[in-house]
């Protein structure tokens, strides 16, 4: 591990302590529901990168300055090792800021790390079950401060260019990601969908669980993240993401929304909900964005978690459909690697027939997703349509001015739900209509509500683009796929959020 000289030592720290000093600091395991508001209160930053070169143009990552993160999430007073490489050497700042609203701004610069010497760190061999795992040693390594609150936070990586070479030279820039969660009681519980970020994560070459020659969606492939995000490699074209997961693409405009409105939110990655005690303390989970890849114990403590009483706004879609256990890494750390395994729910026989050669096979699948969603997946896999009311006297439409057949354009993409479970008693589906893959290829998907034994509710939205009717903060680009886009933020989309909150949270 590389250490700091005295100098960066006082810079390192002192900047720490500054970054945090307007914050109060609070019990770790006190309710605090105005924590949010008071901290976007605070001045902003820009976070966005300036600065960014891949490989080349058909390269998913950028070896000027990469890196990655000991740990999915943290908690205040526990540690977090940042690892960075870069070719050629050269040293390099990491600037921490916490996401959120910020009066537009979209971040708060936390604090700056560094400068620290660079080093080119060895890319790893394919392992067993086409594994990538780096062995790269820490450049750092942070206490995370008490003030700082729950939230996913990004270090934005800039190399700082030699003075003493002839010549001006530029800057590299990429991201790391990490998350911030904590023990509080609050209202709500944004679960980032990380394990569907390292799912298609294709760094270094072309290592996902998708890039197996005998099928795109093998059975005992295995993933880490013990390795950078590399640039995100489904159906939008966004360098300026590189090293961030599929954040700042499908979850940030619901992390920018909900803390403009103030909402008392906390955050956590996959792995937390592996721990029954992390949905025991909040009213509501969100599921936001692309949600794909769960371990069978989220999948029993979300079941669980329903019956007690919690509620699940599923803003996501192609949610809960392959079963991936967390494995331990080579140093014996938990839950650092992921292993595709079976599939939540038997798969119909037309679906075997369509996807005979890119699916499985799979033995032993598990439990029926719809259980905890109230659809799932179907084929057609993946197009676009828009999201078309249904039952426009259900609470969930109150104050949009919808009528029944009223449309948001383009909101439903690139995967969404279907085959609502119709034998549930009280299911309603709210919205549904047709999806085109390709352009051409029919699908249908339906949106749907269902209340669970405490008169919880259960909303399915049914399509990973609902946070694009949100917001578009600053770094944002609308995704466009199967010959359709969503339209940006949109009241209606808004309201029925805050509808559902309001639901869920009286």
């Amino acid at each position: 591990m590389f250490t700091m000289d005295r100098r960066d030592f006082i810079k390192t720290t002192g900047a720490a302590a500054l970054a945090g000093a307007s914050s109060p600091l609070l019990p770790a395991h006190a309710a605090s529901p105005d924590l949010i508001k008071n901290e976007n209160a605070l001045p902003g930053a820009s976070f966005q990168l300036t600065r960014m070169m891949p490989e080349n143009a058909k390269s998913y990552r950028t070896s000027l300055i990469e890196g990655y993160c000991s740990r999915q999430s943290v908690k205040a007073g526990e540690k977090i090792d940042f690892i960075v490489s870069t070719n050629p050497v050269a040293a390099f700042t990491i600037d921490l800021f916490r996401m959120g609203y910020y009066g537009g701004a979209g971040a708060r610069l936390m604090t700056t790390l560094g400068p620290f010497a660079g080093q080119q760190q060895p890319v790893p061999e394919m392992g067993e079950n086409r594994l990538r795992e780096c062995q790269w040693q820490a450049c750092t390594t942070l206490t995370i401060p008490a003030d700082w609150p729950s939230g996913v936070y990004l270090g934005r990586l800039t190399t700082v260019p030699d003075k003493g070479t002839a010549g001006e030279e530029p800057y590299w820039q990429s991201y790391l990601i990490f998350i911030v969660t904590d023990d509080r009681p609050a209202d709500i519980l944004f679960q980032c969908s990380d394990n569907t970020w390292q799912a298609y994560n294709r760094w270094p070459v072309n290592e996902s669980l998708y890039t197996d020659p005998r099928a795109a969606h093998a059975p005992g492939v295995s993933v880490s993240f013990d390795r950078p995000y590399g640039k995100y490699s489904q159906i939008l074209d966004n360098p300026l993401s590189m090293g961030s997961g599929e954040f700042l693409l499908w979850e940030y405009p619901l992390c920018y929304w909900l803390e403009k409105e103030g909402y008392d939110v906390t955050y956590g990655s996959n792995s937390d909900n592996l721990d029954p005690a992390n949905l025991a303390r909040v009213k509501t989970m969100i599921s936001v964005g692309h949600d794909e890849y769960w371990d069978l114990r989220q999948y029993q403590n979300v079941k669980q978690a329903i019956d007690k009483g919690l509620n699940i706004l599923w803003l996501s879609a192609n949610d809960v459909y392959m079963v991936t256990p967390f494995n331990s890494n080579a140093h014996g750390q938990p839950n650092r690697r992921l292993t595709r395994e079976t599939c939540f729910g038997e798969f119909r026989e037309e679906e075997k027939e369509a996807y005979s050669k890119v699916l499985g096979p799979f033995e032993n699948p598990g439990p029926d997703e719809r259980e905890i969603i109230g659809a799932r997946t179907v084929v057609p896999f993946n197009g676009g349509g828009d999201w078309s009311c249904a039952l426009p006297d259900h609470w969930l439409f109150e104050g949009t001015g919808m009528k029944k057949g009223d449309s948001i354009p383009g909101l439903v993409g690139w995967e969404f739900h279907g085959d609502p479970d119709t034998q549930r008693a009280g299911l309603e589906v709210v919205a549904e209509g047709h999806v085109w893959a390709g352009g051409i290829r029919r699908g249908q998907y339906a949106a749907t509500v269902f209340e669970g034994p405490k008169g919880n509710i259960i909303f399915n939205a049914s399509t990973i683009f609902w946070s694009q009717g949100l917001s578009s903060p600053p770094g944002h680009m609308i995704p466009w796929s199967h010959y359709s886009r969503p339209h940006g933020p949109d009241q209606r989309v808004q309201r029925m959020t805050a509808n559902a909150l309001k639901r869920a949270l009286k």
